[in-house]
Order: structure tokens, then C-alpha cells, then sequence
């Protein structure tokens, strides 16, 4: 594969991502950070073991979800399969309406220690500890196991589990808050490091935005360092958030468009490679 990458042409997206792909693996190399930031799209189209990976050989040192995120890697682990068809479900009003999603879920936050544990470890540490059938394709599971934070970052109104009793607005606002706080602590060890976000077109810019101008209002140092957004259309806000305004002062922001199933497993391969080189 990496014979393959060497022959693409240094031009346009082909010079981009080869340039994505030799910042993650010297990032990987120089033990500096790097934080993988994705929309539920990722987990839907079967990418949960493409990032475990990366999370255990040490690439990945941070997860960064929206809402979305834990219940399809959740359903993953549960039934080995996550989604529905929304166009069939939402005439009947049964769109989103399954039980067993909502109350793991809660049971979940319920459980976690309040103001100690964030929403992506009290879930990763429930299906860790249930031992679900399909545990090991959880990336909840995986951080949990490993040590690494995965944190999740609700938007209250977008997930189905919002509109269950056993949803607990209170607690889940105060653990995602928990979560901003965790992220915020990654992104300020950013220096020379890299940021990809793959797939979420709103919530997660913000987030990041939001935490750069906090890790510089404490005085962190963030001027040399790689964002990528990764999605399959262009959209206003990851360019702006990402790509182009954190790296205003210095670093590296690039936009790649393509398919999260083919494009996360190329960048995958040809960062291993990189490294077992």
C-alpha cells in the first residue's frame, strides 16, 4: 500500500492525502497527540474496527462523539447491527421508539458517579462490564478497556433517547459537560499534533472551536499543528471551524472529501504502514 500511496500524483486532494497521512504517522511517531473526532456516519457504515485499531496500536489518543455516536457504537455491541429505516418509521411515529437503547443507556448515566465520570466512560464501562455479544466492535468499550477518553458531546433534541422517560436531561448535560472538560484538557496537548474530524458537520466544529480558544485563554501553545475534515460533501462550518480558523496563527488545515468507508481505511493503512516501516 505504501507503494501504492508513493505513486499518486503530488497534486490536489492526492498531495493532501498523503500529507494527512504522514502527519498522523509522524504525530504517532513523536508520541505527540492525536484526536479523532467523528459523526455517528462513521460507526454506521461499519468503521468501529478500523479505530479500535488505531486506539491499540497507541495512534489514537482521544475520541470525540456527538450524541449520535453512543447509540449506534451501543446497538454495535448489542446486535452486532445499529439504524433503522427513518422514511418507514417516522409516518407511525415510531421512529426511535426501541426500549432497550434508552434504557441502557440511562442505567448507564444513572450508575456513573456524578461528577467524576463523563458520559463516554459510563457507557464504555457499562458495555465493558455486561460484557455485550459484540463488545469488542464498541469503541466505548475499547476506551474504557484502554485507558483512552472517549468523549461525547449531546445536543439536546437530536438523539432518539432524548425523547425516553429514562432520559435524565440533568445528569447527561452535567456528564457531557464533564466530557467538553476532558476534550478541552486533549486539545490543549495539541502542539505538533493532529485533529480529524470525520463526519459531523455542526456539533463537533463547535466543540473543537471552542476548545482551542479555551486551551490559548490559558495560555497552552497552539500554533503548529494539523486539522483535517473528512466528509463526503462540503460544509460550511468544518471548513471554517477546523480547517481554517484554528490554524489562522499557524499550522496546517486540510479538507478532504470522500467516502468515510473508503477513505478512514486508506489514511488507516497507509499510517500503519508508515510505521512498521
Amino acid at each position: 500500500f505504501t507503494d501504492f500511496v508513493k505513486g499518486l500524483p503530488d497534486i490536489l486532494a492526492a498531495s493532501d492525502l498523503k500529507t494527512v497521512i504522514r502527519a498522523l504517522a509522524t504525530a504517532a511517531r513523536t508520541k505527540k497527540t492525536v484526536i479523532w473526532g467523528m459523526g455517528a456516519h462513521v460507526i454506521k457504515v461499519g468503521l468501529n474496527p478500523v479505530v479500535i485499531d488505531l486506539m491499540q496500536r497507541g495512534i489514537i489518543h482521544c475520541v470525540a462523539l456527538n450524541g449520535a455516536g453512543i447509540i449506534h457504537d451501543l446497538e454495535l455491541a448489542m446486535t452486532g447491527q445499529t439504524s433503522e429505516d427513518v422514511a418507514a418509521a417516522i409516518d407511525d411515529g415510531s421512529f426511535g421508539m426501541a426500549e432497550d437503547t434508552a434504557v441502557f443507556l440511562g442505567s448507564a448515566l444513572a450508575n456513573s458517579s456524578s461528577g467524576s465520570n463523563g458520559l463516554g466512560q459510563a457507557v464504555g464501562r457499562a458495555i465493558a462490564q455486561q460484557n455485550l455479544p459484540f463488545s469488542n466492535n464498541s469503541i466505548l468499550a475499547a476506551g474504557f478497556r484502554l485507558g483512552i477518553p472517549v468523549t461525547v458531546h449531546v445536543a439536546i433534541g437530536t438523539d432518539i433517547v432524548h425523547m425516553h422517560p429514562q432520559f435524565d436531561p440533568a445528569r447527561c448535560g452535567k456528564a457531557s459537560h464533564h466530557d467538553f472538560r476532558l476534550f478541552a484538557a486533549m486539545v490543549a496537548r495539541l502542539q505538533k499534533g493532529v485533529y480529524l474530524n470525520a463526519g459531523s458537520a455542526v456539533v463537533l466544529p463547535e466543540v473543537f472551536l471552542k476548545a482551542v480558544t479555551l486551551a490559548r485563554n490559558l495560555g497552552h501553545t497552539l500554533d503548529e499543528f494539523t486539522t483535517v475534515n473528512l466528509d463526503f460533501i462540503r460544509h460550511y462550518r468544518p471548513i471554517a471551524n477546523v480547517v481554517n480558523r484554528p490554524t489562522g496563527k499557524g499550522g496546517t488545515g486540510i479538507n478532504l472529501i470522500g467516502h468515510h468507508e473508503i477513505m478512514l481505511p486508506l489514511i488507516a493503512a497507509g499510517v500503519i504502514e508508515q510505521l512498521d516501516g
